[in-house]
């Protein structure tokens, strides 16, 4: 695994849901930079899952991971960057997509991360885009959504209000 779970600093206060048998878990890592905006990635037109949506780094959690290690593993991949802290945990949540998969629980974070924030490895074809998004940008983040799907604007709105005394 790219990034040991070792090296990575949990805040004390934290608390990990625990995945029980048989259920189906994604993470999501809120990423702000030294501005204070949210790092967002625009998925591809041809994933199953919300093609042409922008969405926060993460992704499905493999079996005989943990979350974190989930995360770690999911923010290497999507970005390049290596996970260095865990803030926060913003909420969890359970969801149906549309793609046959069934019901999955989801666990979004507040981290930190290592690496050149100007220079992402994007993932691709999986993504096709990337930016930085402020309290001014949120309304482009449910472009190509439902009406009713609000969570990753909601998490990225959430980690913006709350944001932690610096990066």
């Amino acid at each position: 695994m790219p990034n040991d779970q070792h090296n990575v600093t949990v805040d004390d206060d934290l608390e990990i849901p625990v995945p029980l048998d048989g259920e189906v878990w994604v993470v999501g890592a809120v990423i702000l930079n030294r501005d204070g905006k949210a790092f967002a990635l625009k998925r591809g037109p041809h994933r199953r899952l919300f093609p042409d949506c922008w969405d926060i780094v993460g992704g499905h959690v493999e079996a005989g991971e943990s979350l974190l290690q989930a995360l770690a593993r999911e923010i290497t991949e999507e970005t390049g960057w290596q996970l260095r802290r865990v803030r926060r945990l913003l909420g969890t949540c359970s969801w149906t997509g549309d793609d046959g998969d069934g019901m999955r629980r989801e666990a979004d974070f507040l981290v930190e991360v290592d690496g050149d924030l100007d220079r992402p490895a994007v993932e691709r074809p999986q993504h096709t885009d990337y930016d930085w998004f402020g309290p001014d940008d949120l309304p482009r983040l449910t472009e190509n959504r439902a009406p009713a799907d609000l969570l990753v604007h909601d998490l990225i709105a959430a980690a913006l209000r709350d944001r932690p005394d610096g990066p």
